[in-house]
């Protein structure tokens, strides 16, 4: 047995399981009797003959796990049988840091359930999983036990009754967001694109391209300002305004000099994704340190929104969702170039959605999340507002173009004495 996997094992009946459906968190635990609860939600609607399977992924290698997960929504989506019911879900231990991992729930009716069975024995044998079998073991199906498999051989490891569990303050993949979803030093996010390039070769293109240790907290002499805020809010005209008002240098992040690699980074898993954007942000403070020497900086998206749409892919549901005010995910990285003042522009959902359809231009996959999820367009909207250090000011994108840089500039002369 794998040494990752022992050590998830030593606790098992300590963690809490989570399965996501239609963005809404279930969560259940473990105990060893059962108390007369009824099951938890997400066995609803179940036979007393149907089963249902969980997969967790438990390489302590972290690239080849972030590669490994959406290979496995293949494989599982390609071979099930049809009708088996395939959702996200997780597993961790409360208030416990990077304790939090990742797999699939399945459900599966009576008929399939022993096809399912040979094909997750056969997967276990030879990937790195954990794999749960759950059955129903009171009548009319009001209790549940999860059976846990040796990830190495066919016996059981033990089984134990499934209870409901109370939500946590916050989504539990907070616990291990700090340097997997997002970045919080230079070192972190260059040791991720280090272990990839074996099998990212283009990894070391990007490489390439870094400042030195010493270069990415540089302060410049002259004011700093960062506009932030989802497409189609204005920022490309305003930051061309700014840039001629002020005589200022303009540029944005992730800079132009990984163009070359931004689809390519764009399909790679979370962890590789928002490694290769983090240091984006850092090449780009390089420039900030350099072009801000000689005149004052407006950059177009900085480390504000690296950090608002992982924030936001990471966690599910509702707003409450997010990690709370305060907490550490949204503290500025200690080494990374802090702006003098960064201005989140803001409009109303359908205004921007018209705005967009008028451009006419091709959208991202998160911009396209954006348009048909609202709870995901809440979330990045209010992981921007808390981020802090420095925090976001708001400006209303809603009036002209010419009263949106007029308040610009005033929020701008009073903030940075320009």
């Amino acid at each position: 047995m794998a040494k990752h996997a022992k050590s998830l094992l030593s606790r098992w009946s300590s963690r809490v399981f989570l399965v996501e459906v239609d963005e809404k968190p279930h969560y259940f635990r473990l105990q060893a009797r059962h108390g007369g609860e009824r099951a938890p939600r997400v066995f609803g609607r179940l036979r007393q003959e149907d089963r249902c399977f969980s997969v967790l992924v438990c390489t302590g290698d972290r690239i080849k796990g972030a590669k490994f997960y959406p290979e496995l929504r293949d494989k599982l989506s390609n071979e099930l049988p049809p009708g088996c019911d395939l959702t996200t879900m997780g597993s961790f231990l409360p208030r416990v840091r990077d304790s939090f991992i990742r797999g699939y729930f399945l459900k599966s009716s009576a008929e399939y359930s022993a096809h399912v069975e040979r094909l997750l024995r056969d997967l276990g044998r030879r990937e790195p999983l954990l794999v749960c079998s759950y059955a129903a073991s009171g009548g009319g199906g009001q209790a549940w036990t999860q059976r846990l498999w040796s990830p190495s051989e066919d016996e059981t490891v033990s089984d134990y009754f499934v209870v409901s569990s109370d939500e946590p303050e916050c989504h539990p993949s907070a616990l291990s967001m700090i340097n997997n979803d997002v970045f919080y030093s230079f070192e972190e996010a260059r040791d991720v694109f280090r272990k990839c390039r074996d099998v990212i070769p283009e990894a070391a293109s990007v490489l390439e391209m870094l400042p030195g240790s010493a270069e990415v907290s540089q302060k410049p002499l002259f004011p700093v300002v960062v506009l932030e805020g989802l497409d189609a809010t204005g920022k490309t005209t305003l930051t061309e305004s700014l840039r001629e008002t002020l005589g200022a240098a303009l540029l944005r992040s992730p800079p132009d000099c990984l163009s070359p690699w931004r689809a390519l980074f764009d399909r790679e898993p979370p962890l590789i994704r928002r490694a290769f954007y983090a240091l984006g942000n850092y090449i780009t403070a390089q420039q900030i340190a350099q072009e801000g020497m000689k005149t004052p900086v407006i950059v177009d998206r900085f480390w504000h929104s690296t950090a608002a749409y992982a924030i936001a892919t990471a966690t599910g549901g509702p707003v409450s969702n997010l990690p709370g005010e305060g907490s550490e995910v949204y503290s500025w990285p200690g080494d990374l170039l802090r702006p003098s003042l960064v201005l989140l522009l803001t409009l109303d959902a359908e205004e921007r959605k018209r705005r967009l359809k008028d451009r006419g231009l091709e959208k991202t996959d998160e911009e396209q999340k954006l348009d048909r999820n609202q709870l995901f367009r809440l979330r990045v909207e209010e992981a921007y507002r808390r981020i802090s250090g420095p925090p976001c000011v708001t400006v209303d994108a809603s009036p002209s173009a010419d009263k949106v840089l007029q308040q610009t500039l005033l929020l701008i002369r009073n903030n940075c004495h320009l």
